[in-house]
């Protein structure tokens, strides 16, 4: 085990949460794939004249999931999708296929990613990396109609 050569630490900031606004995001996909949810979370943090807080994000399905990835090289993502099809491939013996083949290599995929996420606003910003974006993963090959949950808990301006 190495320890850190480096380490510096921003001051404390702190505020009274005085505020909890919440909005349902219907998210229309395109079939498998990643679909950017950054500009929509970034809008709703704005709306909400959020100062500093929490804002946190759930999807209502088990066949479709929530990451924060790399936004710069696309490539990053057929990869991901490459991995999540060797780890539950649709060919595997499931026992659960009555809405397709798809269907179970989808929840697998759903449990080993995330259904819920929570990223920290910053003076009304979200405090994301330079090449981190917030993303939707369709598990499903057909067009679905997914519903995620925004909420930010926290001071207002």
């Amino acid at each position: 085990m190495t320890s850190a050569t480096s380490i510096s630490r921003a001051p404390l900031s702190g505020v009274a949460a005085n505020v909890v606004v919440s909005r349902v995001l219907t998210v229309r996909t395109a079939g498998a794939g990643f679909v950017d949810l950054t500009a929509e979370l970034a809008n709703f943090i704005a709306e909400a004249e959020a100062r500093e807080g929490a804002a946190s994000l759930f999807i209502r399905h088990t066949s479709a999931s929530l990451t924060v990835q790399e936004n710069a090289d696309p490539s990053v993502l057929a990869d991901l999708m490459s991995v999540l099809q060797r780890l539950a491939p649709e060919s595997a013996p499931w026992t659960h296929d009555s809405e397709g083949p798809d269907d179970m290599p989808a929840h697998v995929k759903t449990m080993l990613t995330a259904s819920s996420l929570q990223i920290p606003v910053l003076d009304g910003k979200l405090a994301l990396g330079t090449w981190q974006a917030i993303y939707l993963i369709e598990h499903r090959r057909r067009a679905h109609l997914r519903e995620v949950m925004l909420q930010f808990l926290g001071a207002a301006r």
